[in-house]
């Protein structure tokens, strides 16, 4: 203690006590300011609406979008005024108007639906054909008493197509083997496509020779196995006592005779198929030869 207060004593020592308190005081004079200036930034109001102005364009971005979007007013009330409804409504009335006639005509044309065409039965077991004649190939056999439709006829009337109870397809009988339940010429005349064979050609040729009413038809040989073989078919129309008669011949040979008159409107004509049996080839058109009047 007495070394204390000798020093205390002394001015040097006293002086630079109360210098150093005087800068312990500046420094914390220092540090109160600055933190009250860093508060005082922290809190200032006035730099905020500066940071916000800084955004001020977002509204000018508003304002052109939304003049941008002013043009869609326009558009919209456009198509709202585009005449959508009258079009519609128009043509609605229009073709309501014209289908309304549409089923008056449709009870003319159900008498032709419904026709019922006649009923035949069997008298004794027969043949069915692929065509109008004995000429054709067989298609179905039917027995005694068998049932069927009458759908078809040839032009006399002595072939009629009938449509067998239970088979998939028509085929051709004799009238005469039969007993038909109504009138067959109330059915129309009929010809139909022969099924057709690509397993053979037809022949590669075909002619006719005539002497007076008679004609000669030949054709060139057609090689077919012996399992396949089923001769030649010749179609002719022929003029005979004023008209054109169908004759479906079948022939082994590589010729058939026919007669052929003058003195029908329709020209003759022949045709020739090769003949196997799962069908008939694509036929030969026999060009015909004219009829010539004996000199005297």
């Amino acid at each position: 203690m007495q070394k204390l207060r000798s020093l205390i004593r002394k001015p040097e020592v006293i002086g630079a006590f109360f210098v150093g308190i005087l800068g312990v005081v500046c420094v914390g004079f220092l540090l109160v300011q600055t933190d009250m200036l860093a508060i005082g930034l922290a809190e200032d109001p006035t730099e905020i609406p500066e940071f916000t102005s800084t955004y001020s364009p977002s509204p000018t971005f508003t304002q052109t979008a939304t003049s941008t979007s002013t043009p869609t007013p326009t558009l919209t009330s456009t198509s709202t005024s585009t005449p959508i409804p009258h079009p519609t409504a128009t043509p609605t009335s229009r073709y309501t108007a014209t289908i309304t006639p549409t089923p008056s005509d449709t009870p003319t044309v159900t008498p032709t639906a419904t026709f019922d065409p006649p009923d035949g039965v069997a008298l004794e077991q027969t043949n069915c054909r692929y065509g109008p004649g004995a000429a054709y190939l067989y298609e179905y056999g039917f027995f005694e008493g068998y049932l069927f439709e009458v759908v078809g006829r040839n032009k006399d009337g002595t072939w009629i197509y009938v449509q067998g109870l239970g088979f998939p397809t028509p085929c051709w009988i004799k009238t005469e083997l039969v007993q038909v339940d109504g009138d067959i010429f109330s059915v129309g005349e009929y010809y139909g496509r022969l099924p057709l064979s690509d397993l053979y050609l037809p022949p590669t040729w075909a002619g006719a020779t005539r002497d007076g009413d008679e004609v000669r038809i030949e054709w060139a040989y057609v090689w077919m196995t012996e399992d396949d073989y089923r001769g030649y078919l010749v179609e002719a129309w022929l003029c005979q006592d004023g008209q054109i008669v169908f004759y479906p011949i079948r022939s082994d040979l590589l010729y058939v005779d026919v007669i052929d008159e003058p003195g029908c409107f329709e020209p003759s004509s022949a045709r020739v198929y090769t003949v196997e049996k799962h069908g008939y080839t694509a036929w030969r058109l026999v060009p015909w030869p004219p009829y010539e009047e004996a000199s005297e």
